[in-house]
């Protein structure tokens, strides 16, 4: 292509005939075509400066709700989802549709029985636009949201901020007692970045809970103790080789860091990087512990030191003392202390040629992972950020580095490649 409406007419064209394709495509890339132009041209980020995708419009079609049923989910967020007569979109049947919330349901007057519009949001989430009948004769009521968990039947409510606006989202209040909520946060316990229990995956985790044999995180670590009733080699999919592999796998995780332990345990707000914070504010499992009992009217000496380690908001302070005060929340942390060793958290080294400083990465790194940089730079005492500013003391820039090493050479801030950042934190 010669011209920007060359590039347009290429796009339609690819359009047309998208049907027929023997295989799926959200849209076109343009790039120069010149391999001079494109090293000078070079990335941003990830992505490079001589491309750009054009995606096509998301595919609709119109179908039938069937139902509308709620998903609990791990938080306890419940989230509606549509039942769908189903229909091909884009060459994908589509048989459920996401609702979002409650107020979205209202929004739009979605009820059962409703014909609707459907699209492929970005051709993959497929969402409900609108009700094409809302005029018709002898349609249904207008669906009646659940004030109650819908598995446990606990009160679901909407949380009021510091504002007095209500959250979006409607939540069980029954945090582990509730099994779908016990259910999602057991595949997370096992999840890589807590305690990255191989061979224990999603599957593993439901069928093992709708046995009845794993309700709890502890509940993993007694498997073993268990099995000469259980017999879990001689179930379908398992044998004697695989289920020895996955005792294995469960007994070389019984020493974890409070870090991962604190992540481990599913706490609404807190991620990886609040788990860290807080982890490493408290230091010892037992200082974390009775520091949350300390802070369980959300006041005094522990709760304010609590709130004064940056990055710890207000939000992910309180989700994590209303968590270790609930009793049975509480109940399952103890448990779970029986099975296994928790050691005190990393604390950052502070006479590391890089304690006190701040980093940010950008680029692809070759020698180790992002994750494994950024945990390696804090355990050193630096503050790892996203972004570069004034307050920045090193960029480590990797191959396609873009915008954020453009922005350290404008501010002067010093730049090293990874190599020249593993040789000074050597």
């Amino acid at each position: 292509c010669h011209s920007a409406q060359q590039m347009l007419d290429h796009y339609k064209q690819i359009e047309n005939s998208r049907a027929d394709l023997g295989y799926d495509i959200d849209g076109v890339v343009y790039k120069v075509n010149d391999l001079a132009f494109q090293e000078r041209l070079g990335f941003v980020s990830r992505s490079p400066r001589w491309a750009i995708a054009h995606k096509f419009p998301a595919e609709k079609a119109v179908t039938k709700v069937k139902d509308i049923e709620i998903q609990v989910g791990r938080t306890g967020a419940l989230t509606p989802v549509a039942r769908l007569e189903p229909v091909t979109v884009g060459g994908v049947v589509v048989s459920n549709a996401t609702l979002h919330n409650e107020d979205e349901i209202a929004r739009k007057d979605i009820r059962i029985g409703d014909k609707v519009e459907i699209q492929r949001a970005g051709d993959v989430i497929p969402q409900v636009l609108r009700v094409l009948d809302k005029e018709r004769e002898g349609r249904n009521s207008p669906f009646l949201f659940p004030k109650k968990c819908p598995v446990c039947q606990a009160d679901a409510i909407r949380e009021i901020d510091e504002k007095g606006k209500a959250d979006a989202v409607r939540r069980c209040v029954n945090g582990l007692s509730c099994p779908a909520q016990a259910v999602e946060s057991l595949k997370h316990f096992v999840s890589r970045r807590a305690f990255d229990i191989d061979g224990l995956g999603a599957k593993q985790i439901e069928l093992l809970f709708q046995k009845g044999l794993v309700r709890e995180p502890a509940h993993i670590f007694t498997l073993e103790r268990r099995n000469s009733e259980i017999k879990m080699e001689t179930w379908e999919g398992f044998g004697a080789q695989s289920v020895a592999n996955l005792f294995e796998a469960i007994n070389s995780r019984r020493v974890i860091g409070l870090e991962r332990f604190l992540y481990a345990l599913g706490i609404r707000h807190i991620g990886q990087g609040n788990a860290q914070l807080i982890a490493r504010h408290f230091g010892t499992i037992d200082a974390l512990l009775s520091g949350a009992k300390a802070a369980k009217d959300k006041s005094g000496e522990i709760w304010e030191g609590l709130l004064s380690v940056d990055g710890v908001g207000m939000a992910a302070a309180g989700a994590f003392v209303d968590f270790m005060n609930a009793p049975q929340n509480l109940a399952v942390v103890m448990e779970l202390l029986d099975e296994v060793e928790v050691t005190d958290a990393e604390t950052p080294s502070n006479d590391s040629p890089v304690a006190g400083k701040t980093v940010v990465f950008t680029g692809k790194l070759e020698l180790m992972s992002r994750d494994e940089a950024k945990a390696k730079a804090q355990s050193l005492g630096a503050k790892v950020t996203g972004s570069v500013s004034k307050k920045t003391d090193y960029v480590i820039a990797g191959p396609g580095a873009g915008s954020k090493l453009k922005k350290a050479e404008s501010l002067g801030v010093q730049v090293l490649s990874e190599a020249e950042w593993l040789a000074l934190i050597d």
